[in-house]
């Protein structure tokens, strides 16, 4: 792998079994991500883009092919480990948040350094760093349930950025919020991006794509097309 490169995607396949019929859902997938890029992957239901976002987020891996990450072939890995490389070099967001309902704010967004073992003092600084860093300071004890969809998107968010992941991945992070409010998550995560983060974001959105600075397009489990935003 040349060291320019954050993510080495090379034909990669994913077939789904289906009793006894194979089902492709990524049929040679090529692609290279640098760090510090922002990438957005388009394409219509059953085009493949949540494959490919599971296996780019160690969710899964590739029937065929190899996926470097940060140098480390993480193709074939046990789940153990693929865990922990999620857990040290992954930040996710999900459109549906995945916060704990009885957790606070706090307690959501240093759950990954739960996960690592940090000791709770360095957890809670951590976590509060964080909470600020997407203007939520003042919510650290606040439950979901007491929280606007927009902030229990930023809390997500905080919780991604908490261990320093080389990369962040948004799936559909503006898909339950409106407009006003997707604006401002699109907004964080550009300041995120500008301070040197990785972005691969999924959306159905062209205006939402169009933030990124880089849309690869997906049809039939198949690259369509891969271009730089003017």
């Amino acid at each position: 792998m040349q060291n320019n490169h954050l993510i080495e995607l090379r034909d990669i396949e994913k077939i789904y079994k289906v009793g006894t019929i194979e089902v492709p859902a990524l049929r040679g997938i090529t692609m290279l991500v640098r760090p510090n890029e922002y990438l957005a992957i388009m394409g219509p239901s059953g085009s493949g883009k949540s494959t490919l976002m599971n296996l780019i987020g160690c969710l899964d891996t590739p029937t065929k092919g190899t996926y470097t990450l940060a140098g480390e072939d993480v193709s074939r890995l046990s789940d153990n480990r693929l865990a922990e490389i999620r857990n040290r070099r992954i930040g996710f967001v999900f459109q549906t948040f995945n916060l704990l309902p009885r957790a606070n704010a706090l307690h959501n967004v240093e759950l990954p350094l739960v996960y690592a073992g940090k000791p709770i003092g360095i957890r809670r600084q951590k976590a509060r760093e964080a909470l600020a860093a997407v203007g939520l300071a003042d919510r650290t004890h606040h439950r979901p349930n007491e929280l606007s969809g927009g902030q229990r998107q930023r809390v997500a968010i905080a919780r991604a950025l908490i261990n320093n992941p080389s990369l962040i991945l948004a799936d559909e992070p503006t898909g339950n919020l409106d407009s006003v409010t997707g604006e401002e998550i699109m907004a964080v995560l550009d300041e995120i991006h500008r301070q040197g983060n990785t972005i691969i974001l999924v959306t159905h959105e062209e205006y939402i794509a169009r933030k990124a600075k880089r849309i690869v397009r997906l049809l039939d489990g198949l690259i369509e097309k891969d271009d730089y935003v003017s």
